[in-house]
């Protein structure tokens, strides 16, 4: 659980050996390109890996698929993703297409079969029609225009005016209905045409399935030749020489040097600078990383912060546990990890999720039994479950105490962790400060002696070492006077914050409330109607509980996130940085975060 150190490498060599260093630097996938470029442009994107993903996905999506062909000599990856999105292209258009020509069709119909007459066959005059509304009828009496009704329903009356020119907006009661100039057995020997070109391409797209399987296997080929084309964008370039520079994790320096040496490349490795901003690349234990999976996903800590992975990994349970608040969800959790488990382990952030999954259901689990719920029901007095029931979650004071200890604790940690990460500083007694002020701020909640005081020390503690510049000069006393009157204004976001964790209390009650109201409302329907009334009783426990379970996940997922990654946050993680993102092959995943 830490941030890896890195060190900038930069790599000099003639121009012809570009191409065979970068494909090596892909080969080790250990080193975070820097953008050397003389000007900051735009490198291209991967189009051909996008490409085919995408070809992949509608191919995929297809109904009828044919029998994969597992190897061919002659198979052209770039043709064929290029076929499948010309078809998915032509498939878009002749289905707009074909709905647009029916609803013509639907449109044209109250007006029956006609052509329209040669301009000369009229002298000139045009037909303009209206659908006049039957409510509206009677002011078609005061209409002066030659006019004629060629059909009725129960809506609209459908009206064709004769005349040289399109009559004035007032002159009808309604608006000019456009029908086109398409007659309608000329629509349906367009839409013939459209269904059959339609059929044509659904066919050429089930015999494009068959290269599936292909097509997987050339994926991994097209993202690396994409990204070493992107590659080849981010080196500084001159007539005979070019430059590539990147953060490389100090433990692959030597796999880097050796790299210098077999190409014969001149190599520059330095440390970490004051000025320097680079990537952030999280070392965690596999059984613990799905925590950095939610930092990365929300917010990455700076380089030269600390690394929350961890905390936020139980945290999150804990937070998740009380909101579910049953065993008996608990279990349904667990056959929901399950039943995806197959699918998640494909990828290794797909494993890190399980494993969370795992944990999530053995926390909630646990602080299920110990509230005594089982989807809503409490176990017999006399029952051994019973007995390991320590929470009553209708117990508003017990479970404010609990919530509240929670949230202290929390931000503890987050302050006790950014002083140890500053220990030997003067900065470190700043969240020292934050500490005393919250456990002063909880007595004083609770009317227990001594917390004025405390409160006082560590206010001042915060108010005299959140801002540590050295003082030169009379303005940067002013300065840091200013910083830390400016962080005793986080006083009332403290206490607030802390407070914030009675979220878990609430959503919990609401979830095990909803629960025991879903069970008395199956028993009293089966109470109502004897025989019939079963069906009831199930129904309900099945949808109450259903609904109830997807609506405690969510809540889960969403407020236990929320107090990590905001009120934790806050306190914990002073400021944002960027991933690590290695320049490698597809396969590699040593470096990943």
């Amino acid at each position: 659980m830490s941030i890896v150190a890195l060190s900038r490498m930069t790599l000099l060599g003639s121009h012809g050996g570009k191409q065979g260093t970068l494909r090596e630097l892909q080969r080790l996938g250990v080193m975070h390109l820097i953008d050397l470029g003389p000007e900051k442009q735009s490198t291209p994107t991967a189009a051909s890996a996008s490409d085919t993903r995408k070809a992949l996905a509608y191919l995929l999506d297809c109904p009828i698929k044919r029998h994969q062909v597992p190897d061919d000599p002659d198979f052209d990856h770039s043709t064929t993703v290029e076929r499948a999105l010309d078809n998915q292209r032509r498939m878009r258009d002749l289905e707009d297409r074909i709905d647009f020509t029916r609803q013509r069709l639907k449109n044209l119909k109250p007006w029956g079969d006609f052509d329209f007459p040669p301009l000369e066959s009229l002298a000139g005059h045009r037909l303009w029609f209206y659908e006049v509304p039957n409510y509206r009828a009677r002011q078609l009496t005061d209409v002066a225009l030659p006019w004629q009704e060629v059909h009725r329903d129960n809506r609209n009356r459908y009206i064709a005016v004769i005349s040289q020119e399109e009559p004035a907006a007032d002159a009808m009661p309604v608006p000019r209905t456009h029908t086109g100039s398409v007659p309608r057995w000329q629509l349906r020997e367009e839409l013939q045409r459209l269904v059959i070109r339609l059929d044509e391409t659904v066919a050429e797209r089930e015999a494009l399935t068959r290269w599936i399987h292909l097509l997987h296997r050339h994926q991994a080929q097209a993202d690396d030749a994409a990204s070493l084309k992107q590659a080849q964008h981010l080196t500084r370039d001159d007539d005979a020489i070019f430059a590539v520079q990147g953060w490389v994790p100090q433990t692959a320096l030597e796999d880097v040097r050796r790299l210098a040496e077999e190409k014969g490349l001149a190599l520059l490795n330095e440390p970490v600078g004051p000025e320097d901003q680079p990537p952030t690349l999280l070392d965690n234990d596999e059984r613990t990383a799905g925590g950095a999976e939610i930092v990365g996903f929300y917010q990455m800590p700076g380089y030269r912060n600390w690394d929350p992975s961890r905390v936020i990994f139980f945290s999150f349970a804990v937070f998740f546990a009380m909101i579910l608040a049953d065993a008996g969800y608990a279990l349904l959790m667990l056959g929901a990890v399950l039943f995806f488990s197959k699918r998640l382990k494909q990828s290794r952030a797909g494993t890190r999720v399980r494993t969370l999954g795992f944990v999530l259901v053995g926390f909630t689990l646990v602080y299920g039994v110990l509230a005594g719920s089982y989807f809503g029901w409490s176990p017999p007095p006399e029952s051994w479950l019973s007995s390991l029931k320590l929470l009553d979650v209708n117990d508003f004071g017990q479970m404010m105490q609990l919530a509240i200890g929670i949230g202290l604790a929390h931000l503890i940690i987050a302050n006790a962790t950014v002083a140890w990460h500053h220990r030997g500083h003067s900065a470190m007694l700043a969240p020292l400060g934050w500490i005393v002020a919250l456990l002063a701020g909880v007595m004083l909640f609770y009317a227990i002696p001594g917390d004025g005081l405390a409160l006082a020390l560590g206010l001042v503690a915060v108010f005299a070492f959140t801002d540590t510049r050295p003082i030169h000069e009379p303005l940067d006393l002013l300065k840091r006077v200013g910083g830390g009157l400016y962080a005793l204004t986080d006083v009332t976001r403290a206490f607030g914050d802390v407070l914030s964790y009675l979220r878990l209390f609430a959503l919990g009650l609401a979830s095990a409330s909803l629960a025991v109201t879903f069970n008395q409302l199956a028993a009293d329907a089966a109470a109502a109607y004897p025989g019939l009334g079963i069906l009831f009783y199930v129904l309900i426990l099945i949808i109450g509980h259903a609904l109830n379970f997807v609506l405690a996940v969510v809540s889960g997922v969403v407020h236990g996130l929320r107090l990590n990654l905001i009120e934790f946050y806050h306190w914990g993680i002073s400021d944002e940085g960027y991933p690590f993102k290695a320049f490698r092959k597809t396969e590699t995943t040593l470096w990943s975060n």
